[in-house]
């Protein structure tokens, strides 16, 4: 317990806290509706400007919305045809990052319907590829591609945003030994993230995408003898970060980065999230995503946006 909760627990009589947590989850829920609703006739027309002007998770974005709606057109007209696309809920199952990687759940903004609000489409075409591949045969694969605002609770400084848009892939397949399911996913997906970058950014962005082994030599031969072979030397460099520390501990086998310059625009890796839900300690699942606002900034000449 921190000392934000220890304050607030120790203003509440004694004995609240266990009565809370005794609560069946609808009885909680209606408790907090009922706060929430009496919170709300107390607040005036003057407070909701305030809160617009002031409140970071409620400030619009500063990304120009025709400008973006046609870079994320681009993105999925360049999508290989098997990947299915999804229109993902704006929320998700509560846990849905705390429970399958080390996120904390303060980064996440909560509901009071047990649900959160999307941080991380990743996580929650995890889930809708768990489900699909429930419903495949052993060697069936699922690919899924999703394009959504996330709202993040986390405090990234005062010129950057709460709430950012992601173009996000996740394939999940079952492993058929040495590597070679992970090459096939990896394949296809740095395959379709190079095309991107040809295709919307200039030459002068310098856009790379960057891999690391993290813990599967397997892997790592497999991009040596099969991915690199497949995916050619021209084209948008791919390029080896065995330096690369974040995302350790999250991604497993191998990760990747999609970088122009010095910015950041995008990230993946190999994760166990589908193997866990479907109790199946085969299943491989390759996530990757990029922010299409910086995208769009970096289309238009303007350098990177702040997400």
């Amino acid at each position: 317990m921190d000392d934000a909760e220890r304050r607030v627990w120790s203003r509440l009589p004694d004995g609240t806290r266990s009565a809370l947590a005794g609560l069946s989850p609808a009885d909680l829920r209606t408790l907090l509706l009922a706060v929430a609703r009496d919170r709300a006739a107390a607040v005036r027309p003057a407070d909701l400007v305030r809160r617009w002007r002031t409140d970071r998770f409620t400030r619009p974005a500063a990304a120009d919305p025709r400008a973006l709606a046609a870079v994320e057109a681009r993105l999925w007209e360049l999508l290989p045809a098997e990947f299915a696309g999804v229109d993902l809920s704006p929320v998700a199952p509560l846990g849905t990052c705390s429970v399958v990687t080390p996120m904390s759940q303060n980064r996440i903004v909560t509901t009071f319907r047990a649900t959160e609000v999307l941080s991380d489409p990743t996580n929650a075409l995890a889930i809708e590829a768990a489900v699909r591949r429930r419903e495949q045969p052993a060697d069936g694969t699922v690919h899924l591609a999703a394009c959504h605002r996330v709202l993040r609770a986390q405090d990234f400084g005062p010129t950057w945003s709460a709430h950012f848009r992601l173009f996000t892939l996740v394939s999940s397949a079952r492993d058929t030994g040495s590597g070679c399911t992970e090459a096939r996913l990896l394949t296809l997906h740095l395959a379709y993230w190079r095309t991107v970058l040809a295709t919307l950014l200039p030459p002068s962005a310098a856009a790379r995408v960057r891999l690391t082994v993290l813990d599967s030599p397997v892997v790592g031969e497999r991009i040596a003898d099969t991915v690199r072979p497949t995916l050619g030397p021209s084209g948008v460099p791919l390029v080896d970060e065995p330096e690369r520390r974040r995302g350790r501990g999250y991604y497993v086998d191998a990760a990747l980065r999609i970088t122009a310059g010095e910015a950041a625009l995008g990230d993946g890796g190999f994760t166990d999230w589908t193997a866990r839900m479907t109790s199946d300690a085969k299943e491989r699942c390759l996530t990757s995503c990029l922010a299409t606002e910086k995208i769009a900034a970096l289309a238009e000449g303007r350098g990177p946006a702040a997400p």
